[in-house]
């Protein structure tokens, strides 16, 4: 198990207080070496911040690019890897057409934008402007790489220390821990008698590694007087078989992830965290990014492994569709038609989900990727099943959904 990051959540103001940078790449410099030394290691360490609208205000939300282009020349000087200026907002339209020149002009900056969530219930408005976005930052660069730094988010609160969908609230800075933890879950069912025995070993594991990283954040808490906002114990995978998610799946006993059984398995390692005793931030279940996975970029190319199987699984775990390889020719009224469902689920479940989808242009369904990313492994863009929605769901406006039960 690792640490993905040590996310820092601030408010840097417009124009950027660099002392309050400073000092947030202070903490984080300490931080690692603190995690460090107690025997983990710590791929990265980031920066999110209040929604980037918020930040500039209405009136100046054309700026954005000029922000983020700003902030990804502070990032290196201050020893920071990564930033996430946060989600664009229902409540000001405009902040959604800026983020694809924002991505643009810097390379280590991560966006978001808002469809739907318990105020606002799905923005329709939002959802089909999401899609426009992830049409278009598919241009920037050959292989639609750049969607790598965007997610549209249904029901996502702040504190969660994942990219693209961390953001901050208020004025008082904050920490949490992102961590890559498939490993723990594909090691657990070696040998394993029976699911009962597996769970019990995985939970026992996260539950021990909650208590030691803990340790850890306390003394930074009191130390540096920054609020501690607690773990992201997502199952986040790394490209290889042996921390690979999918591995955990059929050691279980699925044959292959995306078979009948793959529900259950989900169920069972999602299950297995929440035993755990640990203070919870963020998403805390599996997260299932095809491209960031061995396995499931094996079955994906194999055709096992579909994106509606990925919105099935999302139902019972993780975080929603990610690093999904998509054609490139898709067009954002079919992307519309995915990320309606997506928010559906994520409000009548009442949990957080986000996409992060990459059309890949000239390439089709069945097409392999060719991505030189050492953190992808690649696969065959996946079919989606989609045609521009119409009637009701083609309105402006929004809807409301109450969770279920409620």
């Amino acid at each position: 198990m690792k640490i993905r990051s040590i996310t820092y959540f601030c408010n840097p103001k417009w124009p950027l207080d660099q002392k309050k940078l400073r000092a947030a790449g202070n903490f984080l410099e300490e931080a690692k070496i603190a995690f460090e030394q107690s025997g983990y290691e710590v791929q990265t360490v980031r920066l999110a911040t209040v929604p980037f609208p918020q930040l500039l205000g209405k009136d100046k939300l054309a700026e954005t690019p000029r922000l983020a282009e700003k902030l990804s020349g502070l990032l290196p000087e201050i020893g920071i890897a990564y930033a996430a200026l946060g989600p664009a907002l229902p409540d000001l339209p405009g902040s959604y057409p800026v983020i694809p020149e924002a991505i643009a002009a810097s390379k280590n900056i991560f966006f978001s934008a808002m469809m739907a969530g318990p105020r606002h219930g799905i923005d329709m408005d939002a959802v089909k402007a999401c899609a426009r976005i992830i049409a278009r930052i598919a241009m920037l660069e050959p292989n639609g790489f750049a969607n790598l730094n965007f997610a549209a988010l249904a029901n996502v609160p702040a504190g969660a220390p994942f990219f693209p969908a961390a953001y901050h609230t208020g004025d008082e800075p904050a920490f949490s821990l992102a961590l890559e933890a498939a490993d723990i879950a594909a090691a657990a069912f070696v040998g394993s008698r029976s699911v009962e025995e597996g769970r019990d070993a995985m939970a026992a594991q996260v539950e021990q590694h909650g208590h030691e990283l803990v340790k850890v954040a306390d003394l930074l808490k009191y130390k540096y007087m920054v609020k501690f906002g607690g773990l992201d114990f997502s199952l986040a995978p790394f490209p290889e078989v042996a921390r690979s998610l999918g591995t955990a799946f059929e050691r279980i006993g699925v044959p292959r992830i995306g078979l009948h059984g793959s529900l259950a398995a989900a169920a069972v390692l999602t299950e297995a965290i929440e035993r755990a005793s640990f203070p919870r931030t963020g998403f805390s279940g599996l997260m299932m990014p095809v491209l960031e996975d061995a396995i499931l970029a094996q079955r994906a190319a194999e055709g096992t492994l579909t994106v509606k199987d990925l919105l099935l699984y999302s139902a019972v775990c993780g975080t929603g569709l990610d690093t999904v390889p998509l054609p490139g020719e898709v067009s954002p009224e079919e992307l519309t038609a995915v990320l309606l469902d997506l928010s559906a689920l994520a409000l009548r479940l009442d949990k957080p989900l986000t996409a992060r989808l990459m059309p890949i242009p000239g390439k089709k369904a069945g097409d392999t990727t060719n991505f030189d990313f050492g953190f992808f492994a690649n696969s065959r863009v996946l079919a989606l099943a989609a045609e521009p929605l119409g009637k009701a769901f083609a309105q402006s406006g929004s809807f409301t959904l109450n969770k279920r039960g409620g």
